[in-house]
């Protein structure tokens, strides 16, 4: 990467952490929904816009992943969250390799070097599961995972996948809140549905655990 892109990735993703830390408390679904409806076809472009802009930002990205099932539904809400997530997700990547190392450092502490030890011992697999099990909240592991080894490519590909689980289970929960407020006539399946894959969603990390403990027996 060159010099004029890295003044241009930090620059960018500084402003955004600042506006992020300043209007953290204000940010909740109505807030976000609010900003995307009425654009149109420009909707989905701009909710993964705002949803990539607040993963840089610290923003909570379940509120935007909810309110993506609410506006475009379980298909396009869910492929749309992670773009936004992704996308995201890469550009604190991308400047935490470029110069915010110190920086992501100071906050990581012992947890970069025991991300570091999966990374070198389990490579992309490492990085599902910390995707799968979130112990590292999700908006500091974007940045943590720019000064493991891990590839780019890697990175990119497997958090698109491993986050799909976590994506699909939220965003029906906002298509389903959204269906029983406006009383539609599939209200009851549509939260049984949500219900249901949130359970899943909560088997998953004792699930990976079962299987990493079986793999190294």
């Amino acid at each position: 990467m060159s010099r004029l892109k890295k003044i241009a990735l930090l620059t960018v993703i500084a402003v955004l952490i600042a506006i992020g830390l300043t209007l953290r408390s204000e940010i909740d679904r109505e807030t976000v929904a609010n900003l995307i409806t009425g654009l149109g076809p420009w909707a989905g472009l701009a909710f993964i816009g705002a949803y990539a802009a607040g993963a840089v930002a610290f923003l909570p990205g379940l509120v935007f992943t909810i309110t993506g099932g609410a506006l475009f539904g379980p298909v396009l809400g869910t492929l749309y969250s992670l773009i936004g997530a992704t996308l995201g997700g890469t550009l604190a990547f991308l400047a935490a390799r470029h110069g915010l190392g110190d920086w992501v450092a100071t906050r990581t502490g012992q947890r970069l070097e025991r991300l570091q030890r999966g990374i070198d011992r389990e490579g992309w697999r490492f990085v599902a599961l910390m995707r799968l099990v979130p112990l590292v909240p999700f908006n500091l592991l974007n940045y943590a995972l720019g000064l493991t080894r891990v590839g780019v490519t890697v990175y990119v590909v497997t958090s698109f996948i491993a986050m799909a689980p976590g994506a699909l289970a939220y965003v029906w929960v906002g298509h389903a809140g959204r269906q029983a407020l406006a009383g539609g006539g599939n209200v009851v399946q549509s939260v049984l549905i949500a219900l249901a894959l949130i359970a899943v969603l909560a088997f998953v990390p004792r699930l990976v655990r079962s299987l990493r403990n079986d793999a190294e027996v």
